[in-house]
């Protein structure tokens, strides 16, 4: 049996150690939009007025300390943007911020640049192509591959 192919990911929760901290970067630096405050321990926020993409909580107390690095977890969680330009504008701010990018990788199928927020949480900052620029097989299968991505080109947008 297989999952419904209309199946999407909705949402991600994350544990925070402090909220305005992570506030800040979510709607300052990313430029998320508050949707909603649950009590002073956790906000909401989206992109285009959806009621949630991320929730930020620090229901481990306030101060909890960041997962050992090497331990079981998040690896990271997504961002999809609608196209370059707009990825482009993000990261962008995002260096304009002072936010040390982790890598910026070209897969072939998408452009992606890896970072982390102020709690150690890894985020993919990224685009698809249209599917008909995939790199394929001989078989028809997707070729997905991992090259340096063209940081300068991208931010040229």
């Amino acid at each position: 049996m297989t999952i419904d192919p209309r199946a999407r990911i909705g949402h991600v929760h994350l544990t925070v150690s402090d909220l305005d901290r992570a506030l800040h970067f979510y709607r300052d630096v990313l430029g998320f939009e508050v949707t909603s405050h649950y009590g002073r321990d956790a906000v909401f926020v989206s992109a285009g007025r959806y009621h949630h993409h991320i929730g930020l909580n620090t229901w481990a107390g306030r101060a909890a300390p960041r997962p050992a690095t090497g331990t079981t977890g998040l690896y990271h969680f997504a961002v999809l943007f609608p196209d370059r330009p707009a990825l482009a504008a993000v990261v962008r701010r995002v260096i304009e911020n002072g936010v040390s990018l982790e890598g910026a990788s070209d897969h072939g199928v998408s452009e992606a640049v890896y970072l982390r927020d102020p709690d150690g949480n890894g985020i993919e900052l990224y685009r698809d192509r249209p599917e008909n620029e995939w790199p394929r097989g001989p078989d028809g299968s997707i070729q997905m591959h991992t090259r340096p991505l063209d940081l300068q080109a991208l931010l040229a947008e």
